[in-house]
């Protein structure tokens, strides 16, 4: 089988990356990934492999993310990410695709969907919806004043283990490992622009008014999958949001947090492949 291949693109005078694993299946249906803030598309490699069985699988770095040009530091907006993914579907001349957003990412497919693009043939969001629990947003504020220089790779993933400690530590390893880059004095740090954690500089989002009506106006069938303990959708705002969908259904991954593919990556693929 075609081995797995980084590829670069050109959408709204910005280069992109993203990767791309061929599949085993004759005409496979493409199947987009995209990724949370501060993640990249390498952050899909194991899941992505498994699922290009069926499916040809593209993961998208998204701007500011992984190894893609930067973009000015008042251009990392979620419209702009909507219109980044609206521009890779319309490049790659995608027709009757599937969408799984994480996070971040996920708010950016809701956005993307909810415009009801006939492109779009099945939707999964994975732990986000257009309200976001007040204590999940603390701690996303609190890491961000953090310092995200390392002297070392261990010791970015010693970090990240302490503060999450479920998933499976060769994987979480893996996953440090792979986002990370070297600075010009040779330490480590994070391969995203410094500007998307720059408080002074607030990113545009999706009032939580628009995001619900853009809920209501998606027109495939989408999976919510939850990881139960997390601190980003609250349980009652997940129900809430299958009952606004036109065709929603919602899954629970258990013992995960919000980090559900990292947290739990073979009960990840499991439901997601199930699904879909």
């Amino acid at each position: 089988m075609t081995q797995v291949s980084d590829e670069l693109i050109q959408l709204r005078g910005l280069r992109f990356h993203y990767r791309e694993w061929p599949s085993a299946t004759p005409n496979a249906q493409v199947l987009v990934l995209l990724h949370g803030y501060t993640g990249h598309a390498r952050s899909w490699d194991e899941f992505a492999a498994a699922m290009s069985t069926r499916f040809r699988v593209l993961a998208l770095d998204q701007r500011g993310h992984g190894e893609i040009q930067w973009a000015p530091a008042t251009a990392y907006g979620t419209t702009e990410m909507v219109q980044d993914t609206q521009a890779f579907v319309q490049a790659m001349g995608l027709k009757d695709f599937l969408l799984l957003g994480l996070s971040m990412g996920g708010i950016v497919a809701i956005g993307y969907s909810g415009l009801a693009p006939p492109e779009l043939e099945r939707l999964v969001i994975v732990d986000i919806a257009p309200e976001i629990a007040a204590s999940g947003l603390q701690r996303i504020q609190q890491n961000v004043a953090r310092s995200d220089v390392f002297d070392s790779r261990e010791a970015a993933f010693e970090r990240a283990h302490k503060d999450n400690p479920i998933p499976p530590q060769a994987h979480q390893r893996r996953r440090v490992y792979e986002s990370l880059m070297r600075t010009d004095d040779g330490s480590w740090t994070y391969r995203y622009d410094p500007a998307l954690r720059d408080t002074s500089n607030p990113r545009e989002r999706t009032s939580a008014a628009d995001g619900w009506k853009l809920v209501e106006n998606i027109n495939v069938p989408t999976l919510l999958l939850r990881g139960e303990l997390s601190n980003i959708l609250d349980r009652d705002v997940a129900e809430k949001m299958v009952d606004t969908l036109q065709d929603g259904k919602l899954g629970e991954i258990e013992g995960s947090g919000h980090s559900v593919p990292l947290d739990k990556p073979d009960e990840f693929l499991q439901a997601v492949d199930a699904w879909l």
